[in-house]
């Protein structure tokens, strides 16, 4: 149990207090958790991690890149556990056949001799997520902003709006201004 709590802060919770003690915005931080989990959950495993890093080029300074990719992997186990009802709803979309999950189907799927029934059903399970993926980033937007407004404000070493920061003495505002 101990060592499970040990993996736990250093994998999740250290690298989330060091995101926050960065002084982040809450609005950029929501956004980009939301992200990083919707993404997350796409129902194929190892595609998530180039899905993030794109969106992470595209969208560049509108999103805050560790945030996307620590929300990332917190969303992996989460994301195994979806790819069925992703299935499903895949089918029900499309009118599509019932795809009946037996281990001969994911051997065939391990093994590359995927049938064109095996090959239906993911592309239903990405119909399924594609269809489910703007619900699921808008809840998880609405529940984020007030949790990393609290957070941000409880662990932020600095203010967290550029307006608010102001230059403590005389002497910081001169390196300030070297710096530019």
């Amino acid at each position: 149990m101990r060592m499970g709590m040990g993996w736990l802060n250093k994998k999740i919770m250290d690298p989330l207090l060091l995101i926050l003690r960065k002084g982040a915005e809450p609005k950029q931080l929501a956004f980009s958790g939301a992200l990083g989990i919707t993404l997350g959950l796409f129902p194929i495993c190892g595609v998530t991690v180039f899905l993030c890093g794109m969106a992470i080029a595209i969208l560049g300074s509108r999103c805050h890149s560790p945030t996307v990719m620590l929300a990332n992997f917190v969303a992996t186990p989460i994301e195994l556990s979806l790819v069925v009802p992703f299935l499903r709803l895949g089918e029900f979309i499309s009118g599509g056949p019932h795809f009946p999950l037996t281990s001969d189907a994911l051997k065939k799927v391990f093994t590359g001799h995927a049938s064109r029934e095996v090959l239906f059903s993911i592309v239903h399970a990405l119909l399924g997520w594609a269809a489910a993926a703007p619900f699921i980033f808008a809840v998880l937007s609405a529940v984020f902003l007030p949790c990393f407004k609290f957070l941000v404000h409880k662990f932020s070493a600095t203010p967290s709006s550029p307006k608010k920061q102001l230059s403590s003495s005389p002497s910081d505002a001169k390196n300030k201004a070297r710096v530019v």
